[in-house]
């Protein structure tokens, strides 16, 4: 985490970096006050890293804040980011990764059950899917291991969140087509992730 910024809220959240931008913006919608702390998106690729960051992220702000909620699913982890709130008192949000929370926890399991070779996009991976996909597995040096790691998925699902669609659209069709898979898209807006939020925010809010 970078250097902490002036407080300007009573609320810290130690968020994943590849939800902070809509974390920012359902805040502003519903004027929240809450001072927003992300973690590298990347640290997905090393989910064992994720519990060690947040650790470290708390230590930072604990002192400066009356209240830290962290916006992470469990993402990886294994329980770690679970027992890490357990040992600190704090919450996270519902969901065993990202997708739910976009989704919903049923409806990813539904989509899952029903084409088990489904390989998920959120907005934030289509915009980021040469970066963070392409680069980070080594595909853009070596194309050829693209059947080793995307051999057995039969499809991509996008969940489309955002209002930008004349952006994350095109990017989603890019990403599948680089898989050579077809793309199916889902509207989920940010409704979920909204309800996500301000469950945590009510649990962290009334914890003495």
């Amino acid at each position: 985490m970078n250097s902490p910024s002036p407080r300007s809220a009573d609320l810290a959240v130690v968020a994943c970096g590849a939800l902070s931008t809509d974390i920012a913006a359902i805040a502003q919608q519903q004027n929240w006050s809450i001072d927003i702390y992300p973690l590298p998106p990347l640290l997905h690729n090393r989910p064992e890293r994720i519990a060690a960051e947040v650790d470290a992220a708390i230590d930072e702000l604990e002192p400066r804040y009356e209240h830290i909620a962290i916006a992470y699913a469990d993402c990886g982890t294994y329980g770690a980011l679970d027992e890490l709130c357990a040992r600190r008192g704090l919450h996270r949000l519902a969901g065993a990764h990202c997708y739910d929370l976009y989704a919903g926890i049923e409806r990813m399991h539904a989509e899952f059950e029903a084409e088990p070779g489904t390989y998920v996009l959120t907005d934030f991976l289509a915009l980021s899917f040469e970066r963070t996909v392409i680069a980070e597995l080594g595909l853009d040096r070596h194309p050829e291991l693209r059947e080793d790691y995307f051999g057995n998925y039969t499809r991509v699902v996008w969940l489309a969140g955002r209002t930008q669609r004349e952006i994350t659209e095109p990017a989603a069709r890019a990403a599948a087509a680089r898989l050579g898979l077809p793309l199916e898209v889902i509207d989920v807006g940010l409704i979920p992730l909204t309800t996500a939020l301000t469950e945590v925010w009510t649990r962290t809010t009334k914890r003495s």
